[in-house]
């Protein structure tokens, strides 16, 4: 069985990944249309007070979900949904910096037996060093019977 506690001790909070991007405003307005929204700040990119799409943030992943040594846990991995906080308008067209460290894990039992959740957290900056939004990405594992 897995130890939650010892898990925690070792792998929360430590930065493993790393991203250096720029959102382009037109693909973040379309993501935004295609999804329902009307407000012209998320689907006109030439609006004054335009804003990247959390949705689209969402997406954004530095293309590591785990530490480089986090062990094997048995099961298969499955995602466990997105969520986004907007901190600030996250501007298009400028460079931004993505930093990922597990935020927390936890684990739940069911009628399947014991699941494992695993967030990871991408903390997204501006060149000024200014926290811009977080983005939550959860993983979601079911413990093996002979794990």
């Amino acid at each position: 069985m897995v130890d939650i506690e010892e898990l925690k001790s070792k792998y929360l909070n430590l930065e493993f990944a790393r991203l250096d991007f720029v959102v382009d405003a037109e693909k973040s307005a379309i993501v935004a249309r295609v999804s329902g929204e009307t407000r012209p700040e998320f689907i006109d990119p030439a609006h004054p007070e335009f804003e990247v799409f959390p949705a689209y943030i969402a997406s954004l992943s530095s293309g590591r979900h785990l530490p480089i040594n986090f062990p094997s846990l048995g099961g298969i991995p499955v995602d466990g949904g997105k969520a986004v906080t907007s901190i600030k308008p996250v501007p298009a067209g400028v460079s931004l910096d993505g930093r990922t460290h597990l935020h927390d894990i936890y684990d739940k039992s069911g009628r399947s037996g014991r699941m494992i959740f695993l967030v990871s957290r991408m903390k997204i900056y501006d060149a000024a060093e200014n926290l811009l939004a977080l983005a939550d990405s959860r993983m979601v594992i079911r413990e093996r019977s002979d794990a």
